[in-house]
């Protein structure tokens, strides 16, 4: 039977652990073949792959290290190299912006070089991914950047961080602007606390705080990979080809 991402090939950035590892699970079980890239964690990236294969599916990781000039081509260039077994050729059909990182910093405590660092992964990388994808990016396709719903909630305890998610949101408005000619598609998910490895520290096994960003939710629970990557799979599928522009809020409705 048929799936519904068969013929496709997507690219998941940070795809080892967290939602990444969430989503590219689910493109590859859709027919998909998945590009993971990690920064430091192999293992992680390797483990999948392998679950992936397992399973049927098609994927292979590459090292790529965000946030420092050049990281794009890099990326690239690697993706090119390995692609080539799966798709004579190369291109890619679906671009997934995923892989960030986090400022735990208010105003006051925010130095110079962490504002660098996480603007460089969080923004600076996923533009320059876009833009040098565009000769390998086939007509149709879909680009779905990883944002978050602190871009649309007061947190000062993490403004340096939500800053650079409403940038992605408007680097998603500005592409599917762009791109739209082409028939490709630029859309935000934008999920709330989800209960990832990032996370694990402060919130498994600690019901007080589990019990807090639940309540703060309509659905009143914290968000799961997999339901992040229950909506990426939908913007990348054919279903999805007159939804582009759109933030999608993904935490379950916290503080509607």
């Amino acid at each position: 039977m048929r799936k519904a991402l068969d013929g496709k090939v997507a690219l998941v950035t940070g795809g080892g652990r967290g939602i990444g590892r969430a989503i590219a699970e689910r493109l590859a079980r859709d027919g998909a073949v998945v590009a993971i890239t990690y920064a430091r964690n192999a293992g992680a990236a390797d483990d999948l792959v392998e679950r992936i294969r397992t399973d049927g599916g098609r994927a292979f990781a590459i090292r790529a290290e965000l946030g420092e000039h050049g990281d794009a081509r890099r990326l690239w260039d690697a993706f090119d190299k390995e692609i080539e077994q799966y798709v004579p050729g190369g291109g890619v059909d679906i671009i997934v912006n995923n892989a960030g990182e986090t400022l735990f910093a208010d105003l006051e405590a925010t130095t110079e070089d962490a504002f660098d660092r996480v603007y460089a992964v969080n923004v600076r990388a996923p533009y320059f991914i876009v833009q040098q994808a565009l000769p390998r990016l086939r007509d149709g396709g879909r680009i779905i950047n990883i944002g978050s719903g602190a871009s649309r909630l007061a947190m000062p305890s993490i403004m340096g961080y939500a800053a650079t998610k409403g940038a992605l949101d408007v680097f998603t408005r500005n592409l599917a602007e762009l791109l739209g000619p082409r028939g490709i598609t630029a859309n935000t998910v934008a999920p709330g606390i989800v209960d990832t490895d990032m996370n694990a520290d402060w919130l498994r096994g600690n019901a007080d705080a589990d019990a807090e960003w639940s309540a703060q939710a309509a659905l009143r629970r914290v968000g799961r990979p997999d339901d992040i990557a229950g909506i990426a799979a939908f913007l990348a599928s054919d279903d999805a080809r007159w939804v582009t522009a759109q933030v999608v809020d993904a935490t379950g409705g916290v503080r509607i």
